[in-house]
């Protein structure tokens, strides 16, 4: 058996080189590389909210390893010793007195504490806005319905992984949210209490809670935090990055900056991103733990509000009426119950809205180009809706803190968050889809009729018009590039006696048209209108 490889001489390769070419002929980097350097990647502000969350939750992953350096997990209870006169003598738990110790013994413990909970805050922040966008703009159309569900998941993963987290240091503004997380679950027919004992360890509060939330905040939703991102990244790489409209950009390119200077932009902007956050640990305190004091279940902190991602789920708490029925010997706490359906089924709506628009258009087509929402009215009045009932909610959670500050009486308060909540998304849906065709009819006047200049002109025959300059061929393909879908008509069901394939069929048709029927867009302009007009008042 002949072998072609030949020895290499001691010295014609250096040390990194052949640990290089070794480890590439192991891993394969370089072809990834290349294939990297050959992207193109588009350049808009929008797709940096995308890049905020990714390299905020690197800033978690960096400061949770170092307050776990630090952080002691246990319930069980000592006395505090520490710097912290007021609470000296205390009986803490060992979690509460670590929390203490991290923030006033450990050199920087305090500054790297507030800037993980800031990046926290920051990070679903960005990923929430970040699907807003993917929302407005239809970049979760075909092919990149998983990675929707991928930014959907991560969004929920990142809520829960702020309410473990927040629960860590077992103080009294904690305690106070993990009592109302144990009277929601306890709410749930027939499993709640298996589901409250099993999370517990026990009758709330339980011994292994604070172990039991470590776990999960540190290893559990981390590790699936992390597997969701690489898919997401993965999918992105596979399926190119979308791009908004523009000349020379179609369905099969992409119009960008190379990846060296991509690279570059994105370094600065995390090192950008990594001072903003630890600028806002400096200078504003969060979660001031020792002023709450520890945990006790027999007390509850006034004015107490969670993280504002978790506010909506409290908003509906608040505003729910105090509602119980009795069936076959068991009471069912309607007032708990209801504001988690409710708040499951608000989400289970953005995850499953792309599936639902594309039974709806029928559209089998790979889209890599991104609407404006103006142009998709009844979709971008779907999203504020959906905005509204979380901003109103988020409202709700803050009724005595509102009903404080204002004055007012706290039951009229929870009044107008009820009322809002079935009023509030109604107007917004309406008013958006008003001025989405509003704009549209902008568009439209602007593609026939240019910008206007001011300049009045007298035709020969003695008629005054204004005299409109052209717009450039850059802006006209912009406000001309997109498609208008038409409302699909309802098939009948392939069997005549079949009820439930022609109610669907039926279903789907209404759903079309209420997209896409009349009403819902202006037409584009054609191309013989803008000969028409721009031969008739254009200089």
């Amino acid at each position: 058996m002949d072998n072609d490889s030949r020895p290499v001489e001691p010295g014609q390769l250096r040390t990194g080189e052949r640990l290089a070419r070794w480890s590439d002929s192991r891993l394969g980097y370089r072809g990834l590389a290349r294939s990297a350097r050959r992207r193109a990647f588009p350049d808009h502000w929008s797709f940096m909210l995308g890049e905020i969350a990714l390299y905020s939750f690197v800033i978690l992953l960096l400061t949770g390893v170092y307050l776990s350096f630090h952080f002691h997990p246990s319930s069980d209870p000592v006395v505090y010793r520490g710097s912290y006169a007021p609470l000296r003598g205390q009986v803490v738990s060992e979690a509460f007195d670590s929390t203490l110790h991290i923030s006033f013994d450990v050199r920087g413990g305090l500054l790297i504490r507030q800037a993980h909970h800031w990046a926290a805050l920051v990070f679903v922040a960005a990923v929430f806005a970040h699907m807003l966008r993917v929302f407005f703009t239809g970049a979760f159309r075909k092919p990149r319905e998983v990675n929707w569900i991928f930014g959907f998941l991560l969004l929920v993963l990142a809520m829960f992984a702020g309410l473990t987290g927040y629960d860590l240091p077992d103080d009294l503004l904690s305690g106070t949210g993990l009592q109302v997380v144990n009277g929601t679950i306890l709410s749930v027919p027939v499993v709640g209490t298996y589901l409250s004992f099993f999370l517990f360890g026990g009758e709330f509060p339980g011994d292994d809670l604070t172990a039991r939330f470590n776990t999960i905040h540190v290893l559990v939703i981390p590790a699936l935090m992390i597997a969701l991102i690489v898919g997401h990244v993965a999918l992105a790489l596979r399926h190119r990055h979308t791009q908004y409209t523009g000349p020379g950009r179609t369905r099969s390119n992409v119009v960008g900056l190379p990846f060296r200077v991509h690279a570059v932009k994105a370094g600065g902007y995390f090192f950008l991103v990594s001072g903003v956050i630890f600028f806002m640990a400096a200078v504003a305190q969060i979660n001031p733990v020792w002023k709450y004091g520890p945990f006790r279940p027999d007390q509850v902190s006034a004015d107490s509000q969670p993280d504002w991602y978790m506010g909506v789920a409290d908003g509906f708490l608040r505003v729910m009426p105090g509602w119980e029925i009795a069936l076959w010997g068991h009471t069912l706490a309607l007032d708990n119950l209801v504001p988690l359906l409710v708040g499951v089924l608000l989400f289970l709506a953005m995850g499953a809205y792309p599936f639902l628009e594309a039974w709806v258009t029928d559209d089998d087509r790979d889209q890599h180009l991104l609407d404006r929402p103006r142009n998709r009215p009844v979709r971008t009045a779907v999203g504020v809706a959906w905005l509204s009932v979380y901003s109103v909610a988020l409202l709700g959670a803050a009724n005595d803190v509102i009903a404080t500050r204002l004055q007012v009486s706290v039951d009229d308060v929870t009044w107008a968050v009820r009322i809002g909540l079935f009023v509030v998304p109604v107007v917004a849906f309406l008013v958006t889809r008003r001025v989405a065709l509003g704009l549209q009819r902008r568009d439209r006047d602007s593609v026939l009729h240019g910008r206007e200049t001011g300049v009045i002109k007298r035709l020969p025959h003695g008629e005054y018009v204004e005299i409109h300059q052209p717009i450039s061929q850059a802006r006209l393909h912009s406000l001309t590039a997109h498609e208008q879908y038409r409302p699909l008509r309802p098939a009948p069901g392939p069997d005549p006696d079949a009820a439930v394939p022609a109610r669907t069929q039926r279903l789907r048709g209404r759903l079309s048209r209420a997209l896409y029927g009349p009403g819902t867009q202006v037409p584009k302009p054609t191309a013989a209108e803008y000969r028409e007009i721009s031969a008739g008042h254009r200089s």
